[in-house]
């Protein structure tokens, strides 16, 4: 489970901002987890749950927010969503154009998006 070592390296940030903030406690974490990212949400959750006990974050709540896959055609520029892919011929080709020439936008997002703080 990899999600335990991304909270730890996450806690390691929230204890850093708290400290910089000058905070006595961590009331909310929003984290970004893209669908692709390879990390379970749930693991998550759990690993958050587990590790926040005994830090400045112990009463803290969690709130994920899952990033969807999301590419761009280079050649019209149009944007392809995870609606647009769900589709079994997808094959990393524009549903609009047929280009193979796609770049990935999102979907792959790990990061912390917000912390609440009580000074």
């Amino acid at each position: 489970m990899h999600e335990l070592s991304i909270v730890a390296e996450l806690f390691t940030i929230i204890e850093e901002k708290a400290r910089e903030a000058g905070a006595s406690r961590v009331t909310k974490v929003r984290v970004l987890i893209g669908e692709i990212s390879g990390v379970v949400p749930e693991l998550f959750r759990t690993a958050f749950h587990s590790y926040k006990k005994g830090t400045i974050a112990d009463r803290a709540r969690l709130e994920i927010k899952i990033t969807r896959v999301k590419f761009r055609c280079l050649r019209c520029g149009k944007e392809i969503k995870t609606r647009d892919i769900s589709s079994p011929d997808f094959s990393h080709s524009c549903p609009f154009c047929g280009s193979k020439e796609v770049e990935l936008q999102s979907g792959r997002d790990l990061y912390l998006e917000k912390l609440e703080l009580e000074t």
